[in-house]
């Protein structure tokens, strides 16, 4: 099997050199499933593919962040799947990060999960020794209200990374992606599920077809059904299935 990866050829070209790697170039193991779910850590998982051979990344990091920003404690039916998920600590989150930058193609993206917390505190220390810049912020409106002691939470945040060389022509293709998103999540399989029209837009602007997209997290898989309805590859995992 082979499939394509995408490259710039230099910081000022506007479009992107192509080369052709095999399957076996892409990972060091053969335990590796493509376009489906492999449970594993995901540190461990990433730790077998190739450096620079992955076009994009989602990242959503399992951590309390708002529910322990507020103090919430007991967070009540709504939220006990959620409170009972892995947590990640900070050295966890920074893993994983210098795990993705490895493996992600010069200018390749990093769509990185955050709430309002994060957001206002700042999560510089999760780049350190890394090639990504912060070059662009999405806000998802979920279309429903959620806790909150003063404002209720409606949104969460997407963070969205660059790998240096930094540069958007030829490598962001698609022009028409608003910085709010309205999507509500219909047949919810996961606490963290998130907007998989979002993810497709994404994935449609930063690759072409066949590149391979990262999710070492996955969660309910949705980046796997907005690569199957983009023709993207997918290669991802979670501690557990869904």
């Amino acid at each position: 099997m082979e499939l394509q990866i995408a490259n710039p050829k230099t910081v000022y070209s506007k479009t992107r050199e192509y080369f052709h790697v095999t399957k076996h170039q892409l990972f060091s193991s053969n335990s590796v499933s493509t376009n489906g779910k492999n449970v594993m850590d995901g540190v461990k998982f990433m730790n077998k593919i190739n450096q620079s051979t992955i076009t994009a990344c989602f990242f959503d990091p399992q951590y309390r962040g708002i529910m322990d920003k507020m103090s919430y404690g007991n967070e009540g039916e709504r939220q006990k799947e959620r409170a009972l998920l892995s947590q990640m600590n900070n050295d966890t989150i920074i893993e994983f990060i210098r795990e993705i930058n490895r493996v992600l193609v010069a200018s390749g993206h990093l769509f990185l999960w955050i709430d309002k917390f994060h957001l206002c505190e700042g999560i510089e220390d999760w780049f350190k020794k890394t090639e990504f810049s912060i070059v662009d912020l999405i806000t998802w409106d979920k279309g429903k209200i959620g806790m909150g002691y003063r404002t209720r939470r409606r949104s969460e945040y997407l963070m969205v990374l660059q790998k240096e060389p930094i540069r958007a022509k030829g490598i962001w293709i698609k022009h028409n992606i608003p910085d709010t998103w309205i999507e509500k999540i219909a047949g919810k399989i996961h606490p963290h599920q998130k907007p998989m029209l979002l993810q497709k837009s994404l994935i449609e602007a930063v690759s072409s077809e066949k590149d391979y997209i990262l999710d070492p997290c996955a969660g309910s898989y949705s980046v796997l059904e907005a690569c199957k309805l983009s023709g993207r590859n997918f290669i991802g995992c979670d501690i557990k299935t869904v």
